[in-house]
């Protein structure tokens, strides 16, 4: 499969190569069901600078067979008294998710969502978002993902329970369609004990499919995003919350504003470290170089009329001078005038 090195998200934002890492900080269902949570989840995210804010939605009908839906789920970070329940609690209606998606426009960020069924994704397109997720455990799901590739929008797809041959399934079916993919790195670990990282399986994923790669991470603290972006990954997704002890399963793996704001400055630092790869002279450098180079300096006193030859040359610092590669613009001929060992030499002393 031939997979484009860049993809169109909307006319200001690409993802790809030669483009800044596309961050998502993933709200997920960290809303707690509350709107006024999740606008201030929308807040949290754009002071700290990313690129998108991602949602969740499911239609739990499609979700639960009825046995899983009534399913007792009593405990402390249930919202009902049955599991359906809970997600259920947990859902916003496709108007809330219009308005959530104004409100992020409103501030300069990308509205999208991993759309778990076809339902939800009918709700995305009537809301208008540019791009979708596919969440690792749907990429069997190929229904659904032929679903969504009918959109003609760009898919970023996790790969955390997902096999080779779920990969391979899932993406022939997107091709069908389009060639607009990313596939993220994830271990779909809860949260994820650094062991179970595996950040190489991103390179893997980058040989065998030739996709843009991400990463997306629920590891505590943010030294793996960091750790991924600077092994090439432009996409990079995790989840926030206002404060990780609050109730819900998500939160515990999730970044505080803080943390958030950290993660995309150290992000966007290592970014600028990477550079463009030149080997080059930077102008930065001058400074040290007429400090700390070597020039090349009379190791003996000089008579007028002699000849200069390599015995006469030694290296030292400033670097202001002749280095040892040039030396052939001296060597041979004759002092000017009398010249005492231990200066740097220059053309201009001898002819």
């Amino acid at each position: 499969m031939d997979f484009k090195s860049k993809v169109k998200v909307d006319e200001n934002n690409y993802i790809g190569k030669n483009q800044k890492c596309f961050i998502v900080a993933e709200i997920g269902q960290n809303h707690n069901g509350d709107m006024e949570n999740a606008r201030e989840l929308i807040d949290v995210a754009e002071e700290a600078g990313v690129s998108a804010v991602k949602f969740c939605k499911r239609h739990i009908p499609a979700e639960l067979t009825e046995e899983a839906y009534n399913r007792p789920y009593r405990g402390p970070q249930s919202f009902g008294e049955t599991y359906g329940e809970h997600r259920e609690f947990l859902e916003l209606s496709r108007e809330q998710h219009k308005q959530l998606a104004q409100y992020a426009k409103e501030q300069g960020l990308i509205y999208f969502s991993s759309a778990c069924d076809k339902k939800s994704v009918d709700d995305m397109e009537c809301i208008g978002v540019p791009i979708y997720k596919i969440a690792s455990r749907d990429l069997t799901n190929i229904p659904l993902v032929e679903y969504i590739a009918k959109t003609q929008k760009p898919v970023i797809m996790s790969t955390g329970m997902a096999t080779k041959k779920d990969i391979n399934h899932a993406l022939e079916k997107v091709y069908e369609y389009h060639d607009k993919v990313v596939l993220l790195n994830c271990t779909s670990q809860y949260p994820c004990d650094i062991e179970n990282v595996n950040m190489k399986k991103m390179d893997t994923i980058e040989r065998l499919w030739g996709t843009i790669v991400g990463y997306s991470g629920h590891t505590s603290g943010i030294k793996m995003p960091i750790v991924a972006v600077a092994r090439g990954a432009k996409v990079i997704e995790k989840h926030i919350t206002l404060h990780r002890h609050m109730k819900g399963s998500d939160h515990a793996a999730s970044l505080e504003p803080n943390g958030l704001e950290k993660m995309v400055k150290d992000i966007r630092n290592t970014e600028k470290g990477l550079g463009d790869g030149k080997i080059e002279f930077k102008k930065c450098m001058q400074e040290s170089k007429k400090k700390l180079a070597r020039s090349l300096v009379l190791k003996n006193d000089i008579k007028k009329g002699e000849k200069i030859t390599e015995e006469d040359l030694t290296l030292k610092s400033p670097g202001t001078g002749i280095i040892w590669r040039n030396r052939n613009k001296v060597l041979g001929k004759k002092a000017i005038q009398d010249f005492p060992k231990d200066v740097i030499v220059k053309e201009e002393m001898f002819e």
